[in-house]
């Protein structure tokens, strides 16, 4: 069911995702909240399929001038993909995970081309594919509860839904930093880094998310927009964009543990629990990111790694050791950095054929301007 109080919303709600995405509008606005409380609003394919059909709707509606994405309950807009899902797949062979991230990457692709505003509730925790169905919107709000990683490497995956792309533009080195570590960010340095736009405390949302019903974007933001408590990462930035500008990760790792920070000895040792493969993957994809150009190029790379890693043992046995046994324990393989070759590599880059995902780059990237 759903909170809808239009045809084009409830006609938008009903095929096949249940009631994990509710769809409403009111007003000038129209609303998703992601409703999966108990799975930290975890994306499925019927819920990007839904999702991508509302914002088809709601493109079309004239009555329709803004968009709010919100995620159910108290803990977060969404933590990522659902992950069980993938490891039963990958244990079987399958290709469903495959199916998902197609329609998955074309919806990342979409929200950042929209031709109305669209505004991402990023509260509490907003990662992997939580961060793919916000931070391509063209106004991304960040709260003191927000919590925002990329934390792919730590299951033996890598950054996708375009966050290669957007870490790929960060300042300096800090989207290296996450990309690899996997470490997430509160509110100043998720604005730092450009994964959000604006800071408004928690209390006050409700208020704004009301308010989009009756008022332009630019005017609502107006009144409830404030100042970030301090970040984190601006203080680290000279180490790390010393350490994470080597050329390997061996070589980022020995930089690391020769600084003499200590924030950086905790990132090496961050980085050694991580997948070899993974890091050494991620580093080539972000560094290659930076030279394909707009948005639709890099999730195209990003769909092929996706495809290999689904083939791989580290994916299996990463979500295993975190999600599935949660020993923490994961046995990679190959277990060194020294074993992940060239070649190890650049398998995760060999063109798909004919299942390449192909995107087509129409419209502009929204730049804020509400």
């Amino acid at each position: 069911m759903t909170t809808a109080g239009t045809d084009n919303a409830n006609s938008a709600s009903n095929a096949g995702s249940g009631d994990s995405v509710l769809l409403r509008t009111e007003g000038r606005a129209a609303y998703i909240t992601l409703n999966r409380p108990k799975a930290l609003n975890a994306l499925t394919h019927a819920m990007a399929l839904r999702i991508d059909e509302a914002l088809t709707e709601w493109e079309k509606d004239p009555a329709v001038e803004t968009v709010v994405i919100t995620g159910a309950g108290e803990r977060g807009l969404c933590a990522g993909g659902d992950i069980r899902s993938i490891h039963e797949d990958a244990r079987a062979g399958g290709s469903a995970s495959a199916d998902f991230w197609r329609d998955e990457y074309r919806l990342n692709a979409r929200i950042a081309r929209y031709s109305k505003p669209y505004v991402a509730v990023m509260d509490g925790i907003v990662m992997g594919g939580g961060v793919g169905v916000s931070a391509h919107g063209s106004v991304r709000i960040v709260t003191e509860r927000s919590r925002v990683a990329m934390p792919e490497t730590g299951i033996g995956f890598v950054p996708d839904v375009g966050g290669t792309y957007l870490l790929g533009l960060a300042p300096g080195e800090l989207g290296t930093h996450l990309a690899l570590s996997g470490a997430a960010v509160g509110a100043a340095d998720a604005l730092l880094c450009g994964l959000a736009d604006h800071y408004v405390p928690s209390e006050l949302l409700p208020g704004l998310i009301g308010d989009l019903a009756q008022a332009p974007v630019r005017d609502v933001l107006a009144r409830y927009v404030g100042q970030a408590p301090p970040g984190e990462l601006a203080a680290h930035q000279e180490w790390i964009d010393h350490c994470y500008a080597a050329g390997t990760v061996e070589e980022i790792l020995e930089r690391l543990l020769g600084s003499g920070a200590p924030a950086a000895g905790d990132a090496a040792a961050t980085l050694l629990a991580k997948s070899p493969t993974a890091l050494k993957v991620t580093l080539a994809a972000l560094r290659r990111a930076r030279e394909l150009g707009p948005l639709e190029r890099v999730l195209e790379q990003e769909y092929r790694v996706s495809c290999a890693a689904l083939a791989s043992a580290d994916l299996v046995e990463g979500i295993r050791a975190q999600v599935i046994d949660k020993d923490r324990s994961p046995r990679w393989s190959p277990a060194t950095l020294a074993e992940v070759g060239e070649a190890d590599v650049s398998r995760f880059f060999a063109p798909l054929g004919e299942r390449e995902l192909r995107l087509d780059v129409t419209g502009s990237l929204q730049e804020v301007p509400w």
